[in-house]
């Protein structure tokens, strides 16, 4: 199963989620890969992944200096692998345009590598360019994070506008598996209206865990690490172990 985590929305939280779900499935023993298609490189950093010290990631994967297999890493988690990303990435934007399938290069990479991993997570860029398309061309699902903010639905119907065009013209078998509220403070009313908001127009589709604001989280992305790793008592953790059920339940 591929996921994609996509809002082209920045700050809602979609590194975060893909770090830690990716984690949360891995500890349940099912083996999962995490990978990185965002040129800030946030994810690779957030695994403790130094990008300064790579000399192979997904950029020369999708330029076709690599296979995709050559640049899978371990990770410290058991059963979690990490293909990392580098700011070069952002170039590839521009050298993918040449190409016949453009929108189809990470999936042909992707085929091959899917049975050897129960999950593929990957953590798309804050846009709706070129390579959030490969992601979701080469996904079955795409979890959406929406932060607990006044303009949370802001900028949705382009992404869905784009994810209904991606099904219809490049990857009938892509679903959303859901909406996932995200950064959610219970000190503060906001947070419970733009709640209700979502679930009225998204009530099959909403997550029943919502993740909260929570400090851990922030820390243990500084630290290089998943929160699970990091302070598997706190609230965060919890929360995206809660969500890595759910997502194994739906699919």
């Amino acid at each position: 199963m591929i996921i994609a985590i996509a809002n082209q929305k920045g700050g809602v939280g979609k590194t975060t989620t893909a770090i830690n779900l990716a984690a949360s499935i891995a500890v349940s023993e099912r083996k999962t890969l995490l990978l990185d298609m965002d040129s800030q490189s946030n994810a690779t950093t957030g695994m403790g992944i130094s990008y300064g010290e790579l000399d192979s990631h997904i950029y020369h994967v999708l330029i076709g200096k690599k296979r995709l297999e050559e640049v899978i890493r371990k990770t410290e988690i058991p059963f979690l692998d990490i293909i990392p990303s580098h700011p070069d990435l952002i170039g590839a934007e521009v050298e993918l345009l040449d190409l016949n399938e453009k929108e189809s290069v990470l999936k042909n990479h992707l085929i091959r590598i899917k049975s050897h991993y129960s999950y593929i997570i990957i953590d798309c860029p804050p846009s709706l360019g070129l390579l959030t398309i490969n992601a979701l061309v080469g996904s079955d699902r795409v979890l959406i994070p929406l932060q607990c903010e006044y303009f949370a639905l802001e900028g949705l119907a382009l992404l869905l506008r784009t994810i209904a065009i991606i099904k219809r013209r490049l990857n009938p078998d892509l679903e959303i598996l859901g909406v996932l509220l995200t950064m959610f403070d219970k000190r503060n009313s906001l947070s419970f209206r733009v709640h209700e908001e979502v679930k009225r127009y998204f009530s099959k589709e909403i997550f029943s865990t919502v993740i909260p604001r929570n400090v851990r989280l922030i820390e243990a992305s500084s630290y290089g690490k998943p929160v699970l790793l990091y302070d598997i008592n706190s609230k965060g953790a919890e929360s995206y172990l809660d969500l890595a059920v759910e997502v194994i339940e739906r699919t």
